[in-house]
């Protein structure tokens, strides 16, 4: 019997809490109704939570399995909170709350090169070679408030590969990178005392000085005062704690899962907990070519326990409804199976997974040919749209314009919110 319900494929809320307390996270259920909760999310300020999963994950051992075709291979699915919907068995612990998400199995793209999908799925844009197009975490770090934040507004955690970019809208919306999650930050505990600190500070205020005489536009250019500006204050910070998850309970700890990835979600929930508008957490491995059963395996041992986690975390400290979660990869993986038990790229097909933020939670659209005879899958559904809606979730209006540095002006997307996944 299931410990989350009587009925197996439908978990109850309460019993989904329950659960999780077996995970290592103990708590009882919110004080706050659903609708005050809710409105309390549209109230607070929202934050994007990317889960990026970096070389191309295949829907096919993740959310959208076939088993017992000619196309399935050896995955095997279960049931989920979703009546009808079943996933891979690997992932049992997201299985239980999927009814927490909307599940797009039908994301279609035009790119099937790993940094060219890369930055389709980041930014909803196709590579231009005449400018570079912010990631959705830089817009959401652009466009919301973040009062008092002394820490950067978005934030990278793990390794991607490609970086996400601030693009046109300037490069101080870049990401702050923590190749190493649960850290206190990298390089910013001076390695002297205060006295030489103070004295190597004023040497480089001296240096800067001397620089910027007659070359105010070039100094600009560099960003070199906001940076140091921007160092020295997130150095001094109390919030740098946010960072680090040495005081987080061993519970807490161990049900995101041992792992740089599951520190990397603890630390995004964190991040949003201060104030953080944009978070992505890397996980790598993907590019299945070659035994991709067995690789799909091992990343679903890191993914289920911390996507589970985070999940949970959010709800019981009421951020779920201010934080957009978005689960996703560059594109997915070929139907057939190749002659190194691997898949290949597939950008024509391929799932999301979404939460938070007044997306239709229990909502699945689109769904791929079992037998991996129609190249594309039934209700597609655009990077362009996807990119609009995970902005209309978060407060932003996905037409809006802005002037590059050349005077250009750029919408943030150039598609149309998908009201089924509004709520």
């Amino acid at each position: 019997m299931s410990p989350f319900a009587t009925d197996p494929c439908r978990p109850s809320r309460r019993g989904w809490l329950v659960a999780a307390g077996g995970l290592g996270l103990t708590f009882t259920l919110p004080a706050l109704a659903p609708r005050a909760a809710e409105r309390r999310g549209r109230e607070r300020p929202r934050s994007l939570v990317t889960l990026w999963l970096a070389g191309g994950p295949s829907q096919l051992e993740s959310f959208d399995p076939h088993p017992g075709t000619a196309i399935g291979g050896p995955t095997r699915a279960i049931d989920t909170a979703i009546p009808g919907v079943r996933i891979a068995a690997d992932y049992p612990l997201v299985a239980a709350i999927l009814d927490r998400f909307a599940l797009v199995r039908s994301v279609v793209s035009k790119e099937g090169d790993h940094e060219r999908g890369t930055h389709a799925l980041r930014t909803g844009y196709r590579p231009d070679p005449t400018l570079v197009h912010p990631s959705l975490g830089a817009i959401a770090a652009h466009e919301l408030p973040a009062v008092g934040l002394e820490i950067p507004r978005y934030v990278a955690l793990g390794t991607a590969g490609f970086p996400s970019r601030g693009g046109y809208l300037g490069a101080t919306f870049d990401p702050y990178e923590v190749s190493v999650p649960g850290r206190a930050g990298q390089n910013l505990v001076p390695p002297v005392t205060a006295d030489r600190q103070g004295r190597r500070l004023a040497a480089l205020d001296t240096l800067s000085r001397s620089f910027a005489t007659g070359r105010d536009e070039a100094a600009r250019r560099t960003l070199h005062d906001h940076t140091v500006k921007e160092a020295l204050t997130m150095m001094s910070s109390e919030q740098l704690e946010a960072f680090s998850i040495e005081k987080e309970p061993t519970a807490v700890r161990e049900a995101y899962g041992d792992t740089p990835f599951g520190r990397g979600c603890l630390v995004a929930r964190r991040l949003v907990e201060t104030g953080v508008r944009g978070v992505e957490v890397s996980l790598g491995g993907f590019d299945t070519h070659a035994d991709n059963f067995t690789a799909h395996r091992d990343l679903a041992g890191a993914l289920d326990p911390a996507l589970a986690a985070l999940v949970a975390d959010l709800e019981r400290r009421d951020l779920l409804a201010s934080t957009a979660l978005v689960v996703t990869g560059e594109f997915g993986r070929t139907p057939r199976i190749n002659p190194l038990d691997g898949r290949d790229h597939w950008p024509h097909g391929f799932s999301c997974l979404l939460a938070g933020s007044g997306l239709a939670a229990g909502t699945v659209i689109g769904e791929t040919d079992p037998e991996g005879a129609a190249r594309l899958p039934s209700d597609p559904v655009d990077v362009a749209d996807l990119s609009a809606t995970i902005l209309t979730a978060l407060g932003i209006d996905p037409a809006r314009e802005v002037e590059t540095s050349i005077g250009r002006p750029m919408r943030f997307s150039t598609g149309t919110p998908i009201k089924r996944l509004l709520g």
